[in-house]
């Protein structure tokens, strides 16, 4: 796949994010809890996804499945569901823009530090831009968190 193609995707994932929670949060405004709208979500990753490895790989795909969980790959499924419950309590309570300028400022932050870490020898002025369009979006989502509406 080409950058340009990449690009396409993130955008049309980004936008299906924005359209995913606002729909999650209706669903939680007609339950009695969110759990409802988490569930409904993970439901349909499992039965796709389960779907999808029975037709590309058949019954080795289980097995390879079954015999791919340890405790510390469980950690991913954690996080994402606690990204996806922060997200809809964030679109509940804060609204859209609010939760993705924080959600993608920690982003950018956590991305950055990871990237340091990893590369230790980096010098300060290969750190400059990145740096400041780190504080540049968290400058922004200040901006965005701090209206009222």
């Amino acid at each position: 796949m080409n950058h340009s193609v990449t690009l396409l995707f993130l955008i049309a994932a980004g936008v299906g994010l924005v359209v995913q929670n606002t729909i999650m949060v209706r669903i939680t405004q007609n339950s009695s809890t969110i759990l409802i709208a988490m569930l409904l979500n993970a439901l349909v990753g499992i039965l796709l996804f389960t779907t999808l490895l029975l037709v590309k790989q058949g019954v080795a795909g289980v097995q390879e499945l079954a015999s791919s969980v340890h405790w510390w790959t469980l950690i991913p499924g954690l996080l994402g569901s606690f990204f996806v419950f922060a997200s809809i309590s964030g679109y509940q309570y804060l609204g859209a823009a609010t939760t993705i300028a924080v959600l993608v400022a920690s982003q950018l932050v956590g991305g950055l530090v990871i990237d340091i870490a990893r590369h230790p020898g980096i010098s300060w002025r290969a750190l400059t831009s990145p740096l400041l369009g780190a504080g540049l979006l968290v400058l922004g989502a200040w901006l965005v968190a701090r209206r009222q509406f």
